[in-house]
């Protein structure tokens, strides 16, 4: 069953968007836009991102066969139904075409605005009509998931941007607060930023080990290896990986796995699969170019900030009060987990202290600290 069939919750609106569709004088106006509002809830909603799980396979080569196709055809159309069920919504509560954007001028355009999101979605969905009679897409299985879900995210993307700029019009907003699903998804991304971090540090750690291995205990790091990803592959992050960085991980799975079951695995093979492996895990730190985690790490950072230097101010006056400060950016931060190496291990640190007790020296040291790791942090 695809995630656009499983029937998912239905959708509403966050309390900010509420109280802008309330506050506007136009009864039927606001009728309207809350209906395209809800439409694109529920296509956010419906668009989630697929679980590619029961789809993968080790081989390298593996194209498309018709059980696949079987499979995907119903994703496909719901996707497609999904798009052009938000589009019609749009097409009804406010029909006509775009003006110029140059001509545009506050809340009385956001029909124009949503008609011009509207076109762009359409021309969306004729891309992965044309995607999908690609034969260097069809052809390929993991190809063919990495588009499917690829355009899935860019529809998600596009509606959000679609509430976001229309909702901005009637005053100053953030995307948490009016756009749907916006927490739900910046939850996954930071998940997924923080456990490949970690799986990092592991798979360097292994390479090392690899590397120093007598011969009698390359079989054994082989296994310890295997375990490693095989724990990894159980995590919420590993579910929502980008196809393509999952396919990697799937094979280098499989041969990491192969080596575990030889009597004598060939040292050499296994430091080749490693390093490869290592490369492959370092390259996922390119989540956090992803724009949504750009915006959230912004507000953190800026957060974290104001936090600390209330921190600094009380640190003398009010220690009780400073370290509960301290202790409140702390928790804070720790959604940036994985974004800098020197950051994660401040982090790592910070989890094993009782920041909220500390006192004297040892508080005002930690506070200037945190304030130096988060001054170095690039987020701009």
């Amino acid at each position: 069953m695809s995630a656009a069939a499983e029937n998912p919750p239905p959708a509403s609106l966050t309390p900010r968007l509420e109280q802008i569709l309330q506050s506007l004088p136009d009864r039927a106006f606001s009728a309207r836009l809350r209906a395209v509002y809800l439409a694109a809830a529920q296509a956010i909603s419906r668009l989630s991102d697929l679980d590619l799980v029961k789809y993968e396979t080790p081989v390298v080569d593996a194209s498309p066969d018709l059980s696949l196709w079987e499979e995907m055809a119903p994703v496909i159309r719901d996707t497609v139904m999904d798009v052009n069920a938000l589009l019609n919504v749009i097409r009804e509560q406010f029909p006509g075409t775009p003006q110029p954007a140059a001509s545009r001028k506050g809340p009385a355009d956001v029909p124009a605005l949503l008609q011009e999101g509207m076109g762009k979605l359409a021309q969306s969905i004729t891309q992965l009509g044309e995607a999908m009679r690609n034969p260097s897409v069809v052809s390929d299985r993991w190809q063919l998931l990495a588009e499917i879900q690829r355009f899935r995210s860019d529809y998600r993307e596009q509606m959000s941007q679609l509430v976001f700029e229309s909702a901005s019009t009637f005053g100053e907003v953030s995307r948490a607060q009016v756009v749907p699903g916006y927490e739900a998804e910046v939850k996954a991304a930071v998940t997924v930023r923080a456990i490949t971090s970690d799986l990092s540090r592991i798979v360097t750690a292994r390479l090392n080990k690899v590397r120093d291995a007598k011969p009698e205990e390359v079989l054994w790091n082989a296994q310890q290896l295997q375990t490693e990803l095989d724990a990894f592959g159980r995590t919420a992050a590993y579910r929502n990986l980008r196809a393509q960085d999952k396919r990697h991980i799937v094979e280098a799975r499989a041969e990491i796995g192969a080596l575990a079951l030889e009597s004598a695995p060939e040292p050499g093979r296994l430091l080749t699969v490693t390093a490869g492996l290592e490369e492959l895990v370092r390259s996922l730190s390119a989540v956090n170019q992803r724009q949504l985690l750009i915006h959230h790490d912004r507000e953190v950072w800026a957060a974290c900030g104001v936090r600390l230097e209330r921190a600094l101010a009380q640190s003398t006056k009010d220690p009780v009060a400073s370290a509960k400060a301290l202790a409140e950016a702390a928790a804070s931060a720790q959604s940036l987990y994985g974004r800098d190496p020197t950051m994660d291990a401040f982090l790592r640190k910070a989890r094993k202290l009782k920041l909220a007790t500390l006192t004297g020296p040892e508080l005002l040291s930690t506070i200037e600290s945190f304030q130096s790791q988060l001054a170095q942090l690039d987020v701009m």
